[in-house]
């Protein structure tokens, strides 16, 4: 009960909340939430995420760069895991910055800070994708595919040309679409909503001072939940009243639950949850601020669950009209967001929706054989169910 009288108090209002003490020792704490995601202190802003929305551009000009033939795996890696100085993006500033996509993928202090083996394993997931499409995909660009060669492969009605590797794989939508989990979803979930980032070391006797970091407006705690936000709406124009499909990522992917009438009112549900929890750091409500991070958590796990559904869904029935280039485009799109899986968050727990074993096996199913080529309709209702079912949707909802 107390749970719900949380998650009640964060949907209906956007001035208000409540907060609940199980003992009744302490008196009930009014928060006052702006209407937009908008916190000073002494007149400044004391929002800041400017390291995510760096990294969300890089990650685009990765993607992009993905579909250029004339590319070089060396260039593609030096976008991956950009060191500072180096002149691998279009853009000086990102060329200046210190920050990188790899340095962040699969590194959430919850889940990877204790399994280092497993984090590498995936970093090289990524590397392998760039390096196939780099060897494998760029030189047969002009080919026509076919099971078990790379090429390419045009759309019905004459479509968009679809770039393939040997197992029909849209190398660059697994990529793009294993970073929403590995890099995005982990890195909120698991990492800057976490309590042992947001209370580590003396964040919460700081905050309870308004201490500040060093020549900044915001104390510690304060930020880690700014970098939290900034994974999802660092790529907007004004973040504090965010308009949705901003980039290719969280933000355009929780646009399209938006739309879908089965899952509407998600995306407000998230932001509000985001500035009551905010709010609530700085009202020092701590028990508020981590109800908050568990409706976060568990709407935006349900992001790559309900559009791996929708994409397997869609890719059978391209499969159905000999459509193999839109297939395998839908596919691959199912493909990214299943391997996105392993980083969501159950809330109220420590494990995600479906663990890597989990994760691997339906990765390994969709890739025997001659991968996309091979893959039966009933293997893709299969994992739809399983998924849909794990995360209480229909199959139907997520058409």
């Amino acid at each position: 009960m107390k749970k719900l009288a949380l998650s009640l108090c964060a949907f209906a209002s956007l001035l208000t909340s409540c907060s609940s003490d199980d003992d009744n020792t302490t008196s009930q704490q009014q928060i006052v939430t702006p209407v937009s995601y908008s916190f000073e202190r002494n007149g400044e802003s004391s929002v800041s995420f400017s390291g995510q929305t760096t990294r969300i551009a890089m990650a685009g000009e990765l993607i992009s760069a993905l579909k250029v033939e004339t590319n070089t795996e060396a260039q593609l890696d030096g976008m991956f895991a950009h060191v500072e100085g180096n002149a691998d993006f279009s853009d000086a500033d990102l060329n200046a910055s210190d920050k990188s996509i790899r340095s962040k993928v699969a590194a959430s202090k919850d889940y990877f800070s204790a399994n280092a083996t497993l984090s590498a394993t995936i970093k090289s997931d990524f590397d392998l994708w760039i390096e196939d499409q780099a060897t494998n995909v760029f030189p047969n660009w002009s080919t026509i595919a076919s099971a078990g060669n790379a090429g390419q492969l045009q759309q019905a009605g004459g479509g968009s040309l679809r770039y393939i590797n040997a197992k029909g794989f849209e190398l660059n939508q697994l990529v793009a679409k294993g970073l929403i989990g590995g890099l995005m979803t982990d890195q909120i979930l698991n990492n800057y909503l976490s309590p042992a980032v947001l209370d580590e070391a003396s964040n919460i006797e700081n905050n309870d001072n308004d201490v500040v970091e060093e020549g900044k407006s915001y104390t510690t705690m304060e930020h880690k939940w700014d970098e939290a936000f900034g994974y999802l709406y660092g790529a907007e124009a004004d973040a504090s009243m965010p308009v949705l499909g901003a980039d290719s990522f969280l933000n355009e992917y929780i646009e399209r639950l938006e739309s879908d009438e089965d899952f509407a009112g998600i995306a407000q549900t998230v932001f509000n949850a985001f500035k009551l929890g905010r709010a609530a750091i700085v009202a020092k409500n701590y028990t508020v601020r981590d109800a908050q991070a568990e409706i976060i958590k568990e709407n935006i796990s349900k992001i790559p669950a309900v559009r791996a559904v929708h994409y397997l869904q869609a890719g059978k029935v391209k499969l159905a009209e000999n459509d193999m280039a839109s297939a395998f485009h839908q596919l691959s799109e199912g493909f990214g967001f299943i391997y996105s899986l392993q980083f969501t968050r159950q809330p109220n727990s420590s494990t995600p929706y479906f663990t890597n074993a989990e994760v691997m096996a339906y990765i390994n199913e969709l890739s025997q054989g001659n991968g996309f080529w091979d893959v039966t309709p009933e293997t893709l209702d299969t994992i739809s169910e399983e998924i849909a079912a794990r995360f209480n949707f229909t199959v139907e909802a997520a058409n």
